[in-house]
Order: structure tokens, then sequence, then C-alpha cells
């Protein structure tokens, strides 16, 4: 009985700890559903290489007062700088074209990056409701920090 009692426990814990995760989508999914339902985007701006990327993934967004945070708040987007998707904003289209499928390392960076006007990896930005950048946040933030930034808009 006790091992079913534990099964039964740790399924349940997965189950939990997976519904806590932010629901990232891509930059032209975030402003479809602005359109139906205003709310600010919150993109995360990586790349495949960047260690601290890495450590903001594992950290950061995985505490849950972020999650609900980010999830309560904005539309939570997740861009790779040399990625390869196109990006459509205010009518103009961006792609990569020097992006190499399954290449190691780094590639081509996306032309969505010069609008960003990036500074370093990671960088986090605000996009309001009508789609204008309003808060740029570079560097790994630990948990607390990045909800101070947030909270100050």
């Amino acid at each position: 009985m006790k091992k079913l009692l534990l099964v039964l426990f740790v399924a349940l814990g997965s189950v939990a700890a997976k519904a806590q995760e932010i629901k990232w989508m891509t930059f032209d999914e975030a402003q479809a559903a602005q359109k139906k339902s205003p709310k600010p985007i919150f993109m995360d701006v990586y790349t495949d290489w960047c260690g601290p990327c890495k450590i903001l993934d594992k950290q950061t967004f995985h505490d849950p007062k972020v999650i609900e945070f980010i999830s309560k708040n904005y539309y939570a987007v997740k861009f790779n700088a040399e990625g390869q998707p196109d990006v459509t904003y205010k009518g103009k289209k961006y792609s990569n074209p020097g992006y190499v499928e399954g290449r190691k390392g780094r590639n081509a960076t996306h032309e969505f990056t010069r609008i960003l006007n990036l500074q370093g990896y990671p960088t986090m930005m605000v996009f309001d409701k009508k789609g204008e950048i309003i808060n740029t946040i570079v560097g790994l933030h630990t948990p607390e920090q990045l909800l101070t930034a947030l909270q100050e808009e």
C-alpha cells in the first residue's frame, strides 16, 4: 500500500510540476493573441550557445513566482536570435537568410534582432499592447531581480 501511495504521489507531483511552466509561443502567435485579447508581450531573446540563457531557462523561468507573474500578465515569447522562423512586425517580414539547419554553434543573426537593438544575450523585452518596446532587460537575472524589473514598468 505504501508503494502504491508513493507511486501515486510521484505521478501527481510530476503532473503538477509540468502544469507550473510558462507557456511559450512564437512572436507571431503572441501578436495574433494580442489582437483577440490585448495584453503585453514578454519576449526572451536567446541563442543556443549562450550559457547565461540556459541558466535563465533552468532557474529563473522555472521559479513559481516568475511563472505565475509572467503567465498572468503577458503573452510569453521565446525568440532564438539565430533561429530560422520568419517574424512579422509592424507589417514587415523578417527572416534569417544565413540560417543553416542542424548547424552546431553560432548561426547567422536573425534580421529581427536589428529592430530589437540587442546589446547582449540573454535579453528580455516587453512590448505594450500596441506592439511598442517599453522595457529591455539585459543579462542573467535571478527570479527576484526579474520580478522587480517587470514590476517597475
